[in-house]
């Protein structure tokens, strides 16, 4: 039984990190399907959800309005919700005429977005974290895919700053999105990205869908317009630079934050999981946003069964010895906090495999308990970011 269930739990580990990201990748060189992008200038409403960001809220709006975008094709929509820093003074401040404010209650991120799409007047909406800064070409690079009339949404790509943490959180974070953007790339190139990141996306305004409670709001958005029978596809141009989280413990807290509601989003959105109206969609969904967030389960059974057969076989005990060096490392990254930059570049990924995993065992918990979150609290460094 221990040799059966050590197979089974290696299938579903070596699939979910090493089979499903080949299949994508060999998918997008043999049936690739192009899209139309042009320079083209729809009216355009950014929206950025706002709680308690007083830090960063000004620089993010000089920053989206000095986008290398026509002025009189766009709109800069804050939503602030229930924000008791002085959010809503320097938004209006920083941005004048230019941007409109709802100094809203706190009613939630969800609530938060859906008032400031009802506000909003442009063809198409563009969705942003008040701490991602958009590259000057950014929003020009997120729209020309819209000239296609195919595409519905379009995902831009998120990177993180250089020397904003030099732990080996931050280093696995970075490695991490790296290899995310060349899956992006390749999803796109076959078909639909996964979903975009609440860094920086666009949709359509005619295909937006209202964000509901509980769930994370960039996945339930931009997968509405798969949901409709549009394309979801990736912009590598089209970038937000923003930094990671001020510590391990802050990371850990968003890492859960974001798993749960993912895993709530894609109850939402469980028909996007059936292949016979979503073909391979489906199994990209279900491979990245469901296997890969319950990938803790199966390694616990892989760690579990490999140190039951240590006993009976060399090969067995040093699957065992090699796991449990992955995890020392990781959590001796975990521990060493910010250290000079070659010792942290080499506790990177094990120490961003274990807080991942981690954070994402307390998210099965919540959703399991069913414990939704629907509001968030920002922890951000001191300084914004710059890119």
């Amino acid at each position: 039984m221990s040799r059966r269930l050590f197979w089974l739990a290696a299938g579903l580990v070596s699939y979910t990190y090493v089979g499903f990201p080949a299949l994508v990748l060999a998918r997008s060189r043999l049936r690739p399907r192009d899209y139309r992008r042009e320079p083209i200038t729809p009216r355009v409403s950014v929206i950025i959800a706002a709680h308690n960001e007083v830090a960063v809220i000004a620089d993010k709006v000089r920053n989206i309005l000095a986008a290398d975008y026509p002025a009189d094709r766009l709109e800069v929509i804050v939503a602030s919700d229930g924000s008791d820093d002085g959010t809503v003074q320097a938004a209006q401040d920083a941005g004048g005429a230019r941007v409109r404010v709802l100094d809203l209650p706190r009613v939630g991120k969800h609530r938060a977005l859906n008032a400031a799409v009802a506000q909003a007047q442009g063809e198409v909406l563009v969705f942003t974290d008040a701490n991602s800064m958009f590259g000057s070409r950014s929003l020009a690079a997120l729209v020309a895919p819209f000239a296609d009339p195919a595409v519905g949404g379009v995902a831009g790509d998120q990177r993180y700053l250089d020397g904003t943490l030099d732990d080996a959180v931050a280093g696995g974070e970075r490695h991490y999105w790296a290899f995310d953007r060349l899956l992006k790339e390749s999803e796109s190139r076959a078909g639909n990205v996964i979903s975009a990141t609440g860094a920086i996306y666009a949709i359509r305004r005619s295909l937006f869908l209202e964000v509901p409670p509980g769930v994370t709001d960039d996945f339930a958005t931009s997968t509405g317009v798969i949901v409709q029978g549009h394309r979801l596809v990736f912009a590598p141009d089209a970038v937000a630079y923003e930094p990671v989280g001020s510590s391990s413990d802050v990371e850990f807290g968003r890492k859960v934050r974001i798993m749960t509601r993912g895993l709530e989003g894609v109850v939402v959105r469980r028909q996007l999981l059936d292949p016979r109206r979503h073909g391979f969609y489906a199994l990209q969904l279900f491979s990245h946003k469901v296997l890969r967030r319950v990938m803790v389960l199966p390694l616990a059974l892989l760690a579990a069964s490999a140190a039951r057969l240590a006993r009976e076989s060399r090969l067995f005990a040093l699957l065992t010895a090699a796991q449990g060096a992955v995890y020392a490392l990781g959590l001796v990254g975990l521990a060493a906090g910010r250290r000079p930059r070659a010792r942290a570049r080499a506790l990177a990924l094990p120490a961003y495999f274990c807080l991942i995993n981690a954070a994402s065992l307390q998210a099965i918990a919540n959703v399991a308990r069913r414990r939704p979150i629907t509001t968030w609290e920002p922890q951000r460094s001191q300084e914004g970011p710059t890119p």
